[in-house]
């Protein structure tokens, strides 16, 4: 094993205890928060810890921002300082890609060229919406009158993102909420907070005005629990477990804020025995290990046609051993990462062990890998059924549950039979199914003979305990905007 050396900003940036990032200043709060390198159990850094009156400080900066030159600016002039932001965390992918190899252990490689890339192209696309946001006249019935509405932003938005794409979520975040003219109080995920910290510096040195987006690293119950309680906070958004969603939602009463939720899954991906096989294998092994398996979208059931069971598994434990695993920052560009922490980690090994107690098999993996850091061999259990616990609760890790199946009625309804509503999926070469099976899944997004497809300009989101609201596209710039209707006489 061979380390990269960080490169000399990365080395700057965690050399120095980082602030909170509140009205366009660096705070210390005399409280430090632990950053974990995932590769290797051992601390990277530290950073300020925030709580609720850090919390409380920033929605004020949020606020007199929101008064201020950015509630003032044009929507040209909000859309090209957008652009620049994207055209900034391009330039600094590098520098992006260490901070999330180094707090979450992703491979350096898919950090900076796909989720720092796609973070960028996220701004791009949101850059263009400023302008693109028109009200409406509205022919009325009262003689002499005239109806007409504005579209503004809903105000000062608190926002929560997970830790498995620490820069990408923020994106999908930040950009509608930013481009429908909100000014921002971030709570990134306690364990991968850097590279948040760093975009907003970036987005001062590009012109965002101070005050536009804070960061407050911090603690769920203290920070995060702050911000959804708080009066002053206007909208909430949020990315993470259906737990903490549901108390979001308690939290959020106080003042009505507006709620939306981009929650967990246990997506069912089913591949019929006429699918091309080596591309629905293929497909169905990204859709579980890509993030090692650390998505909410993960294909995590995986239902195959009993009469091509036995040559899937097969093909399903063979790409299972192959795989390349290790830390985040080694010179070898590895498939997978760790695992966030060790209490992930022990999560996981024990779901493994759930599922070969109550009769699961395991084909690959199954196990720790190594003593340093906390790495999970890719594991594939096959033998799974509906009412095993790891058919039914959400893993978030490398573990593929391969169910089989007779029938099309069948294997939708038992793909159905589950809380959450986020993702599914089927692979088959017969169109005529493809669309019964893609009407017949309740979820928020279907991939048909593809897994994983995303663009900033076409929505996501959830059903049932999945969440509600959608992330991307028009429907992100509803999500943060609010109608007034004007009557003229």
């Amino acid at each position: 094993m061979t380390l990269l050396e960080p490169s000399q900003e990365v080395v700057a940036f965690l050399s120095k205890l980082q602030g909170v990032r509140i009205g366009g200043e660096q705070i210390e709060t005399g409280a430090l928060l632990d950053v974990i390198d995932p590769s290797f159990g051992t601390r990277a850094t530290q950073v300020a810890l925030g709580n609720a009156d850090h919390i409380n400080d920033a929605v004020s900066a949020a606020r007199a921002a929101l008064q201020g030159p950015w509630g003032s600016m044009t929507a040209h002039d909000r859309g090209q300082l957008l652009w620049r932001l994207a055209d900034a965390i391009e330039a600094k992918k590098q520098v992006f890609g260490e901070l999330d190899a180094i707090d979450n252990g992703k491979p350096l490689h898919i950090a900076r060229d796909v989720d720092a890339i796609y973070s960028a192209r996220h701004f791009r696309y949101f850059a263009g919406w400023p302008s693109k946001i028109e009200g409406k006249t509205i022919p009325v019935s009262s003689p002499g009158k005239m109806n007409l509405t504005k579209v503004e932003p809903v105000g000062v938005c608190g926002l929560i993102t997970p830790w498995n794409y620490p820069t990408l979520m923020v994106a999908w975040k930040l950009a509608p909420a930013m481009a429908a003219g909100n000014t921002i109080v971030l709570k990134p995920a306690e364990q991968t907070p850097l590279s948040a910290l760093y975009l907003a510096d970036l987005a001062l040195e590009v012109g965002i005005p101070a005050g536009v987006l804070n960061v407050v690293p911090g603690l769920g119950r203290d920070a995060g629990a702050a911000l959804a309680t708080h009066l002053g906070v206007d909208k909430v958004g949020f990315t993470g477990s259906t737990e903490t969603g549901r108390r979001i939602v308690e939290a959020s009463v106080g003042n009505l804020k507006k709620v939306s939720l981009e929650l967990g899954g246990k997506a069912a991906n089913i591949i019929f025995a006429d699918a091309d096989l080596d591309k629905a294998i293929a497909g169905a092994f990204g859709a579980l290990f890509g993030n090692n398996g650390q998505s909410c979208t993960a294909g995590a059931r995986l239902f195959v046609h009993r009469s091509i069971k036995e040559q899937v598994v097969a093909r399903l434990a063979e790409m299972a051993d192959a795989l390349s695993i290790g830390p985040g920052m080694d010179a070898a560009p590895h498939d997978l990462g760790p695992v966030i922490s060790q209490p992930q980690m022990d999560k996981v090994l024990g779901y493994i062990k759930a599922g070969k107690a109550q009769g699961g098999e395991v084909v690959a993996g199954g196990a720790r890998q190594g003593d340093a850091g906390y790495f999970v061999k890719p594991t594939v259990l096959q033998s799974v059924t509906d009412d095993m616990t790891v058919a039914r609760e959400e893993i978030f890790g490398p573990v593929l549950c391969v169910l089989d199946f007779d029938d099309e009625d069948e294997v939708i309804a038992r793909a159905n039979d589950t809380e959450y509503g986020l993702a599914a999926g089927a692979w088959t070469s017969d169109l005529s199914r493809a669309i019964r099976v893609m009407d017949g899944l309740k979820a928020g997004t279907i991939w048909m003979n593809t897994w994983g497809d995303t663009d900033p300009a076409s929505p996501f989101g959830g059903m049932k305990q999945s969440g509600y609201g959608r992330e991307m596209g028009e429907e992100a710039i509803a999500l943060y905007s609010q109608t007034k209707s004007v009557w003229i006489g």
